[in-house]
């Protein structure tokens, strides 16, 4: 088996370590970092099947759980998961990439290997491996239960340290390529009109995905 390649996140090293104390300071200031799963909350049925995909230190998996869903989070910088752990003790992110998410190795962890949603936020997608983005949206899309949805969102300029610039017609490109369309883009999780900052994606597979 291939090694899973490092992703920009891993490569940016020390430019990324404010990224944890950053949000637990702003959850002790009870500051609203919820944005994101009220929308996935919305799209949702209720008691949903959800994959926090990139969870970091599990603000939106333990914000969608809280509304009774279930949410299995999965985040591959041990550090973060162990912090999420700190946070909301008990939380339990699987420390996986995106790249290494399937129905077996999901199946192997004890957690649902088909979702009512998929969660990638907070700039997953521009911090993925070089070159990964298909592979990723391809691994995503066979985790969909029939009419299962993808909620995608990251920043067209001024990303994090190492991200990449992610062009919409790339993305796009990309998603149609892996087997997806796009159901709508906004410019934020309150769904403001489409922007050149910011931008909110939901995806749904172009046909049902074979078990």
């Amino acid at each position: 088996m291939n090694e899973t390649p490092l992703s920009r996140w891993a490569l940016a090293g020390e430019a990324t370590h404010g990224y944890g104390p950053r949000f637990a300071e702003l959850i002790v200031q009870g500051k609203d970092v919820d944005g994101e799963a009220r929308l996935a909350d919305a799209l949702s049925p209720r008691r949903a099947r959800i994959l926090d995909a990139g969870a970091g230190m599990g603000r939106v998996t333990a914000a969608l759980r809280a509304r009774g869903h279930d949410v299995t989070g999965i985040e591959p910088d041990r550090s973060l998961v162990v912090q999420a752990e700190d946070v909301y003790p008990g939380i339990g992110l699987l420390a996986l990439d995106i790249l290494e998410a399937s129905p077996a190795e999901l199946e192997a962890h004890g957690r649902p290997t088909a979702y009512d949603l998929v969660v990638a936020v907070g700039n997953v997608f521009i911090l993925l491996a070089q070159d990964t983005e298909r592979q990723a949206l391809t691994n995503l899309r066979d985790l969909l239960a029939p009419g299962g949805r993808i909620l995608i969102g990251f920043h067209l300029s001024a990303g994090p340290a190492g991200s990449r610039t992610y062009l919409p017609e790339e993305f796009v490109a990309d998603v149609e390529a892996s087997g997806l369309r796009v159901d709508l883009r906004a410019g934020s999780y309150e769904l403001h009109p489409a922007s050149a900052e910011y931008a909110v994606w939901l995806l749904s597979a172009v046909s049902s995905p074979s078990g």
